[in-house]
Parts: C-alpha cells; structure tokens; sequence
C-alpha cells in the first residue's frame, strides 16, 4: 500500500504566505521560503504553493519564489496560480517546480490539461477545484472560490481526469479554515469515482481530522495550511498518531 501524503499548503499573496477563513479574512503566516524549509525539516512530503490572486490580478506565478524555494527544500513541491498556457509551465519547472497546478485556467480552457499533460506527462499535472454546495450540489467555483461556475463538481473531475489529470486537489470551500474536520463524504465520493490521487484539502483543525480523512475516504494525501503554519500541528507527531492508527506514512527524516 501506498503511505499517505502530509502536504502543507502555502496560499502566498504579494510575497508572502496568508491564510483565511472560507476564503476571505487572511492574514500573514510568515515567510514562504522560511517555511517551506521548516516543514522539509519536519518531515513534510511534498509541499503546494498557491499564489492565491495570481489569476485574478492577471499576474503570472512568481518563478523567482520558486528558485528560492527550490534552492532550500529537498522535498517535491507544486506551484500554483495564474499558469495559462504551456510556457507558463515550462517557466515552473525549469525554476525547480516539480508540478504545476491549475484551476480556473482549466475550466475556461479543458484542453490546456490534454496540452500539459502530453508536454510534459500526466505526474506533473494536478487540477486543482475549488468546490462549495450550493442547493444541496457541489458546484465548482473559479477565481480563489469567488466565482460559481455551473459545473458539477464531480462531472467536473471526471472530465479533468479523462484529460490527463495527474492529480485532484478537491477542496471544500465550505469548511476551508474552519478546522471543522474536511469534508469526508463528499470526498470519499470523488475518491471511489477516480483512479487517480486524490488530495483532500479544507477543515483540518485536529490530528483527529487527518485520521478520519484517511481511514473514511482512502484518499491518497491530506492538505492544510493554518495548523501547520500556526504550529497547532507537528508533523512529526501527527505522522505518529497516524502509525497508531496503523495508517501508512513515510518516515520522519530530519536533515
């Protein structure tokens, strides 16, 4: 079996890392390159940056962030943000990026998954969506979760899959920064729906959280960001209470 993914994600908005609730109300979580290597140290997996305005301010994803980090880290790490076409990507990964991640841009334009995936191979795409209910159906939403699209969530990452999708990253808009618990039966629903990893994002609050998501959904890794950051969380001792739950992590490795 295949050890679950511990995955701190750090939304950065002008240089630095931020974090809200449902979206909105963010406020400074220190350094991304500081933190980045914090979380290498504690024994992280893999690391996702999101540059959280990028696509509404028309910016392009800060490649020099992406060099610092990959000067400091030793841990596989995805960018996000504003990546609307091919050279865009090729930017990414030629900084140290080790994935890239899209979201509105691939709703507006589907065919951009089918093009990264056959420039660059289907392990370096993830598509992330940002999902919140709206009369009781989970609807994607664009733009940092500002804008409701009309689309089914799950119609959504079926067709993202079919592309070439190499990843999901599914979040929960509705327990995002609520540190309620993620949103495990929609979740598990998707999870059943794919044959690709999925990574749950949204509502952790509690070692507990993490423990539940895997053992109620089998998704393949775990997402979040202000229990990390804010050191509610160690990853170390999270892993632990995973192993506890005989839940399969890769080992701590202090560098």
């Amino acid at each position: 079996m295949l050890s679950k993914r511990i995955i701190p994600c750090l939304d950065v908005k002008d240089g630095r890392t931020v974090k809200g609730v449902n979206f909105v109300d963010l406020r400074d979580a220190g350094d991304p390159v500081e933190l980045a290597w914090n979380y290498s140290q504690q024994g992280a997996d893999e690391l996702v940056f999101l540059d959280i305005t990028a696509t509404v301010e028309r910016r392009k994803t800060m490649v020099e962030l992406v060099k610092a980090v990959a000067r400091q880290i030793n841990i596989p790490f995805t960018i996000g943000g504003g990546i609307n076409e091919i050279a865009d990507a090729d930017a990414l990964l030629n900084a140290g990026a080790d994935k890239i991640s899209i979201n509105s841009a691939a709703v507006r334009n589907p065919a951009l998954i089918d093009e990264l995936a056959k420039a660059f191979g289907v392990q370096f795409v993830i598509v992330a969506v940002d999902t919140r209910v709206i009369a009781g159906k989970n609807i994607v939403h664009l733009n940092g979760g500002r804008l409701p699209t009309e689309k089914q969530t799950i119609d959504w990452i079926l067709e993202a899959e079919s592309r070439g999708a190499g990843e999901i990253l599914l979040t929960s808009m509705d327990h995002d920064g609520t540190k309620a618990g993620f949103d495990n039966r929609f979740l598990k629903q998707v999870n059943k729906a794919v044959n690709i990893p999925v990574i749950a994002s949204g509502g952790a609050g509690s070692v507990q959280h993490f423990v539940d998501v895997f053992e109620q959904t089998g998704v393949d890794a775990a997402l979040a960001a202000s229990v990390f950051h804010y050191g509610e969380i160690l990853i170390p001792d999270l892993k632990n209470a995973l192993k506890q739950h005989s839940i399969e992590v890769r080992e701590v490795k202090y560098y």
